[in-house]
């Protein structure tokens, strides 16, 4: 469950052992490396620690996507700049109830994007582990991502299962924003709590190399009243 304080609110899924983030993709697996109990036979007594191990898939939970992701030439982990992904100046542009799963570049329309993390707030994470959050989801057109590259996006987000279609195996968004440097991150959660405007955006991964996707801890920093 996302967690929310008075300046800080959370905008990530929790990860659980067997949950499935991606219809196809192996869910991961959550578990002890050292247990407790196996600890105290290596420390002092009274002292004892828990070491835990993960198996997963970068495209796992709420994660941000690089252009390594679909470029073989485009930067990795490694290459992210932290001031795309830290403290950004953000907004939330609302498209949830809207009448059909496209979300054009109207939507954006005479909205500042430029210098800003853009997330999109579709509701659609009220499917979260469910079968309906794989089927018939929420997505961009690849004209709103021109949109958005062209107007000086730094980031898009989206709460729902892809930010593209994937009735086909196209992906236009994914080779539009990440052709252009712009990271994605997918399965955003708890954007009905978040003000249109008026906060900053954080979602940094751990700096690894030759990978394209990981998990983030997603969050709004609420601005200050003035």
């Amino acid at each position: 469950m996302a967690q929310t304080t008075a300046s800080h609110i959370d905008l990530s899924h929790s990860i659980e052992d067997g949950m499935i983030t991606y219809k196809g993709l192996p869910a991961p697996l959550v578990c002890d490396h050292l247990s407790r109990q196996q600890s105290r036979g290596v420390y002092a007594p009274g002292t004892e620690f828990q070491i835990g191990r993960i198996d997963m898939v970068g495209n796992t939970g709420t994660y941000l996507d690089t252009p390594f992701h679909r470029y073989e030439d485009g930067y990795d982990l490694t290459g992210l700049a932290l001031d795309r992904v830290s403290h950004v100046p953000a907004i939330v542009v609302r498209a949830a109830g809207l009448a059909g799963r496209v979300i054009d570049w109207t939507r954006f329309e005479g909205i500042p994007v430029r210098d800003r993390a853009v997330l999109v707030h579709t509701g659609w994470d009220r499917h979260w582990r469910t079968d309906a959050y794989f089927e018939g989801h929420s997505h961009l057109t690849a004209a709103a991502a021109d949109y958005l590259r062209d107007q000086g996006a730094l980031l898009v987000g989206i709460d729902s299962y892809n930010i593209d279609c994937t009735d086909d195996g196209e992906r236009p968004v994914h080779t539009i924003l990440l052709g252009a440097g712009i990271p994605i991150v997918e399965h955003l959660t708890n954007l009905g709590a978040v003000p249109d405007a008026g906060f900053r955006f954080s979602a940094v991964p751990p700096k690894i190399s030759g990978m394209g996707t990981f998990p983030v801890r997603a969050h709004a920093i609420l601005d200050a009243p003035a």
